[in-house]
């Protein structure tokens, strides 16, 4: 068995690689296009396909694929293989600088929202030189943006370039007004952290809900839940330890830097993970985790679930979005320092969030609705669907001295005493955590704590990196004009007068409680709690401004993912709601009149043969008969409500419908199903028990 450090990245055209196989001159001009964002000449990339082709070869490969994330929220791939049939019958292993650049998929089938008829096919795919090609089941993978025959964005990674640009033109420019004139580039990192749940495939294999829709829509509460909280970072069961083990080796191999494993609150959900990385690279490894973990999963006799809630009862996944900005010089701009009252280059771009994330939280809210994550948000297991920022005491301390002109008292390093005088002593952080807090400062970086678990974390990304891009231009636009000796006053004064404005978002307090509620609407924020009601936020006048200002979107890119969001939340509701209705009728019912109809049977033969009372045989069929008939009047209903949202041509008005009309009506099948349940015996139920699910691996 290979050592970690051999193993690692072994499957990758990383930077050591190219070291190795380009020619010098080669290997300058690729360092100089992925380091600058400069063009990359076609014999640059002929020289880089044929050393990458070389390479993939002598690692097993036998076709290449240009591997891209249309608006889906998966990734796609189409594969050709390197052979280039010669005279005589014979082939070559071939592969050219045009192949690896530029792909043509046919784009009428991916949404679009309009962009493309059916009729207008031409996609293209074009080569990220900055996100590193990987060997993966036999193939060479290329990653790529995929755009169509008349230049629009057609997937996630266009617009996350466009959007990382957007902020390294923005901040370079500050930071060179601050001082920092050898920066020439700013790149923002995400550690994305990734909840799950394993469960035995066999029995996944017999619940058409996880199946069709990646979540349980029938089933009641184990009597043992999460209550006794011993599952949380608890010992790994062999089956999980195992799988745990091989995941981290297979991600390994594709330069993906898993770092932490460990059980999660719920009984079967567990999480990874990751060292950060920069965004693009980071969003492209976080879209291989999923798909990897959901392989070994299954070589293991497991199923991964990325369900935001696979289980009703319990709490759901998220997935959490660690984000920071760092110098091509080392520097994290996001670094407090020993002294953050006195590090002005670290409260300049401090504020900037907090000004990105008020002025925007309806985008950060939209940019992680999803119908999955409706279940979560606000829930009191995720932060609430209110978008605040949580600083902790010595940063609000700070930033209270800079409004209120008062000299700052260092808080001084606290010893942590335990009380054992065998255990060490350590220094206490200065920020406590909050897990209620959707957006919270956590030494130095933020998280994103809303995102779903099945997201990709590109769009949340997009909407930080733009957002904050903004704030940095209109920082820049105050201070370009300032002489260098009253640069110190007016940067204090624009911090100052940043706070004041927006000190409205800044809140460490518990984001669960019903009072910030109340708070966070007197102080104006929003509260989006669905996704209909967030998604119309995407095309509001401001939030387009901010696209196009920055080139991030067109309007017209715009408008087409707003429809497909919409167009999503429907069409998952739609098959959730036709699951629910084939389970109960085909399924559910005829179990609870099988269960019915044996009691009754019994009733009889008692009083037969016995002559015996049923009193209390009689109050359970008048129960199941009572249940049945609830679930069947709830069918009917779901049934004709389904009918009518299809046939509406709005998509708004069909996902409100879905919101408030078929959804209540789902949970209502629900609740009277798994009361019945409760009742019956486990070999007559059509499917596995919450017990078994959760409890079996």
């Amino acid at each position: 068995m290979k050592r970690i450090p051999e193993m690692y990245g072994s499957l990758v055209f990383n930077d050591k690689v190219m070291r190795e196989k380009l020619p010098k001159d080669i290997y300058k001009a690729l360092r100089k296009t992925i380091e600058n964002n400069t063009h990359l000449e076609l014999d640059v990339a002929n020289a880089v396909a044929v050393a990458m082709k070389e390479w993939a070869v002598e690692n097993g490969a036998t076709h290449f694929t240009h591997w891209f994330q249309p608006m889906t929220g998966f990734t796609a791939e189409k594969h050709d293989s390197f052979i280039t049939p010669m005279e005589g019958g014979q082939v070559i292993m071939d592969f050219s600088g045009k192949e690896l650049v530029k792909g043509e998929p046919d784009a009428s089938s991916f949404p679009s929202g309009g962009l493309r008829a059916t009729f207008e096919a031409r996609g293209y795919t074009a080569w990220d030189p900055t996100s590193p090609a990987f060997i993966k089941d036999g193939s060479l993978y290329i990653p790529t943006a995929f755009c169509s025959y008349s230049g629009e964005a057609l997937d996630k990674k266009t617009p996350l370039l466009r959007s990382m640009e957007a902020l390294n033109k923005e901040a370079v420019k500050v930071l060179h007004l601050l001082g920092q004139t050898d920066v020439t580039g700013v790149t923002t990192t995400v550690g994305p952290e990734q909840e799950y749940f394993l469960v035995d495939k066999e029995l996944y294999k017999q619940r058409k809900d996880l199946i069709f829709t990646g979540r349980t829509l029938l089933g009641a509460m184990p009597p043992k839940g999460q209550e006794m909280e011993d599952h949380y970072f608890g010992s790994l069961k062999p089956r999980v330890a195992a799988y745990m083990h091989d995941l981290d080796e297979e991600l390994w191999k594709l330069g993906i830097p898993a770092k932490t494993k460990h059980n999660e609150v719920a009984p079967a959900q567990h999480e990874l993970a990751p060292v950060f990385d920069t965004t693009n690279v980071a969003v492209d490894h976080n879209q291989l985790t999923m798909e990897i973990m959901k392989k070994v999963a299954d070589k293991h006799g497991l199923t991964c679930l990325l369900h935001e809630k696979p289980f009703a009862g319990i709490n759901g996944s998220g997935k959490h979005n660690n984000w920071s900005m760092s110098t091509n010089t080392g520097m994290n701009l996001l670094d407090p320092g020993r002294t953050p009252a006195e590090n002005t280059q670290f409260l300049v771009f401090l504020m900037a969030v907090i000004k990105a994330v008020d002025e925007y939280a309806d985008l950060l809210r939209l940019s992680v609705a999803s119908a999955g994550n409706d279940h979560r948000l606000g829930a009191n297991e995720a932060p609430p669907a209110i978008i605040s920022v949580f600083l902790g005491d010595e940063l609000t301390d700070v930033l209270d001295s800079i409004e209120n002109d008062t000299f700052f008292g260092k808080h001084a390093k606290v010893q942590m005493d335990i009380g054992a005088s065998v255990l060490p002593h350590f220094f206490k952080d200065n920020t406590d955590r909050n897990r209620t807090s959707p957006f919270a400062f956590t030494g130095n970086k933020f998280e994103f704590r809303s995102l779903g678990s099945s997201l990709s974390v590109s769009g949340p990304n997009i909407v930080l990196n733009t957002a904050v891009a903004e704030s940095l231009k209109q920082f820049y636009s105050i201070l370009k004009d300032v002489t260098p000796q009253d640069m110190e006053t007016a940067v204090h004064d624009l911090v100052k007068d940043t706070i004041l404005k927006h000190k409205k978002v800044i809140f460490n307090g518990n984001g669960y409680s019903d009072e910030w509620v109340v708070e966070a609407e007197k102080r104006g924020l929003p509260n989006l709690k669905s996704t209909p009601e967030a998604l119309p936020r995407f095309i509001a006048p401001k939030n387009i401004k901010l696209f196009t200002d920055h080139q991030i979107f067109t309007e017209t890119e715009i408008h087409s993912r707003y429809e497909i969001l919409l167009e999503n939340y429907c069409k998952t509701l739609h098959i959730e709601a036709k699951t629910l209705l084939e389970m109960v009728r085909k399924d559910f019912l005829p179990a609870l009149m099988k269960y019915t109809d044996t009691i009754t049977a019994s009733m009889a033969a008692k009083k037969q043969v016995l002559g015996l009372s049923c009193d209390v045989e009689g109050k359970l069929v008048t129960k199941l008969s009572g249940y049945y008939a609830d679930i069947y009047e709830l069918i009917e209903k779901l049934d004709a409500d389904t009918i009518t949202a299809e046939g509406m041509t709005d998509f708004l008005e069909e996902a409100t419908y879905y919101h408030e009309i078929i959804i209540p009506t789902m949970e209502m099948i629900r609740n009277v199903a798994d009361t019945a349940e409760e009742l019956i015996p486990d070999d007559i139920l059509p499917y596995p028990t919450y017990t078994k699910l959760l409890f079996s691996v």
